[in-house]
């Protein structure tokens, strides 16, 4: 995302991360100095230490964090003491107020939340827009962001809305517009419902093929080319050789962790709650991803099918 941001942004405009993975952030410079080549300048990249320091800087701030926790911590810090003033940088905006953009996946109502203390505690602006696609759409700019803003003209909420979509789409290729504050962030709670529903029935399906005999390749141009296809069994297949560039092909290295796929099965399970829905697979779900997740550690959670392939016995599977 921080390279399709660099590349992209007007080159007089000034990228500044902060990551605690400092190892990511080390990669990520050195990448960006390969590409300017031998006696070639870097385009305009900075390295903050507190995610403080990048609110006082930038007009733009794009927040990316693991847990509701993590988010509230990271914003506690932005807006104590009050920010100052900044006036107009970029030229994603002629407003001298700052836009907050959380691409979190955490649960709607500490969103709302924290978006209610931006906008009481400075002159700024906060959205959610989680996304979807995995790191093979965040390398290749192909995510969907689901927004949450409001939308109606009062109080310049329609300039927000159009603020916000260009910024996006510079990291994805589809911003949908879910309602108001919160509302991004429930239709990624169903959207991962869904997900970690249809990446377990993707392994059982592959792992019954196969132990019935089937050639996996052949199986998963099947699947693929009928009723069963998803993005588990299409982008993200368990079986190394089908789904160029997935985690499959480095031993489930590098994509989406079991750990966070169990937390936001859990988010979307006490979100059900607080909104009545019956989840029926819910629960089961969550017990096999606790399996996994003890068995595989911070693999990508398609590794389910490795952890079942392990329990197979002869023609049944262990339980």
């Amino acid at each position: 995302m921080a390279q399709n941001l660099r590349a992209k942004i007007p080159e007089a405009d000034t990228l500044i991360i902060c990551d605690r993975n400092h190892e990511a952030t080390r990669r990520f410079v050195e990448e960006l100095d390969s590409a300017a080549g031998a006696g070639g300048r870097r385009a305009g990249v900075e390295i903050a230490d507190t995610s403080r320091e990048v609110a006082e800087k930038s007009e733009v701030i794009i927040t990316v964090l693991p847990e509701p926790t993590h988010v509230k911590s990271v914003f506690w810090q932005i807006l104590h003491p009050r920010l100052p003033d900044l006036p107009a940088l970029s030229s994603f905006s002629s407003a001298p107020n700052r836009l907050f953009i959380d691409c979190s996946t955490i649960d709607p109502t500490s969103s709302k939340d924290i978006a209610n203390a931006v906008h009481s505690s400075s002159p700024a602006r906060f959205v959610d827009a989680p996304m979807s696609g995995g790191v093979v759409g965040a390398r290749a700019a192909t995510l969907t962001f689901m927004l949450g803003c409001p939308s109606h003209n009062g109080n310049g909420h329609g300039k927000l809305r159009k603020r916000v979509t260009p910024i996006l789409e510079l990291m994805g290729k589809k911003v949908v517009h879910m309602g108001s504050s919160g509302a991004g962030l429930a239709g990624k709670l169903a959207n991962n419902y869904l997900l970690a529903i249809s990446n377990i029935a993707t392994a059982e399906a592959m792992n019954l093929g196969i132990k019935l005999g089937l050639d996996p390749v052949q199986l998963a141009e099947l699947i693929n080319e009928s009723s069963g296809q998803c993005w588990s069994s299409k982008v993200n297949n368990p079986i190394k050789g089908i789904s160029a560039g997935s985690p499959a092909e480095k031993d489930f290295e590098g994509g989406f962790a079991v750990g966070l796929m169990r937390k936001d099965l859990g988010l979307a399970m006490k979100a059900a709650r607080e909104s009545g829905a019956e989840l029926e697979l819910a629960k089961t779900a969550e017990g096999l991803y606790e399996h996994v997740e003890d068995s595989e550690g911070m693999k990508d959670f398609s590794v389910v099918y490795r952890w079942l392939e392990k329990r197979n016995v002869g023609g049944t599977v262990k339980r």
